[in-house]
């Protein structure tokens, strides 16, 4: 049984747990995301790795770019791992792949990567073989601000295909979906109580299935909007101000 996760540092230690005991099972294409609004991704990138200190410099972290690569440097400490840049500037790599792909790497880490980076990191999955990837927080809905056209949404589409979303947070409206391997997706109500779980599916609950989830569930107490995930996001509003 899964725990609806009380503060950001038991879902980061949730996705942690859940990421390990994927790759213990053999995946080695992995997705992390805790959809919380305002939530920056550099400082909980940071807590995540902090479950590979064992690896050292066979963890390498990528970032989109230079200037967030320099960031991390500058504000992680020092670390064993290695934290480097994807060079990506509109469609151009400037670092080749085999640049950025050592024989001595054992876990590839992608931080907060959007659209724009699909192409180098599909390449550097390929270079990576077997040896696990995860993507930490991935931006790749933006296809509007992106402005990448049907050909590219499809590439980028077939390329998440190829992850296994091992912990996921989300939330709803007045509830939250959860899913923290090895467990199934869950859907969690929110009452003045807390979260209680009133479903739980092997696959991704679509829209269309959450209506009939809501709509089937047993009546709950009434929330009263003050919740852990409005609690939380008003907390990430106030720090980016």
């Amino acid at each position: 049984m899964v725990d609806f996760p009380n503060t950001l540092d038991t879902a980061i230690a949730q996705a942690q747990a859940a990421t390990h005991a994927a790759i213990a099972a053999g995946y080695t294409r992995l997705q992390v995301e805790i959809l919380l609004t305002e939530l920056k991704p550099m400082a909980p990138a940071r807590q995540f790795i902090s479950s590979f200190s064992d690896r050292g410099e066979g963890l390498k972290v990528f970032f989109p770019d230079a200037g967030a690569a320099a960031l991390a440097r500058r504000d992680w400490g020092d670390l064993p791992h290695q934290l480097r840049s994807l060079d990506v500037a509109g469609s151009r790599q400037t670092s080749t792949v085999e640049e950025l792909v050592d024989s001595k790497d054992e876990i590839f880490l992608f931080v907060a990567p959007t659209s724009v980076e699909v192409p180098p990191v599909e390449q550097i999955c390929t270079a990576a073989g077997d040896r696990p990837v995860i993507l930490f927080n991935p931006r790749l809905e933006d296809v509007g601000t992106v402005g990448i056209g049907y050909v590219a949404r499809q590439v980028r589409n077939r390329f998440l295909n190829t992850f296994e979303p091992c912990y996921y947070l989300c939330p709803l409206e007045g509830a939250a979906i959860l899913r923290c391997y090895p467990a199934p997706w869950q859907v969690w109500q929110e009452t003045n109580e807390g979260y209680t779980l009133i479903a739980e599916e092997l696959l991704k609950p679509t829209s269309e299935k959450l209506e009939t989830i809501f709509r089937q569930a047993a009546p709950q107490q009434k929330s009263s909007g003050k919740g852990l995930l409005a609690e939380m996001q008003r907390l990430f509003r106030a720090l980016s101000q």
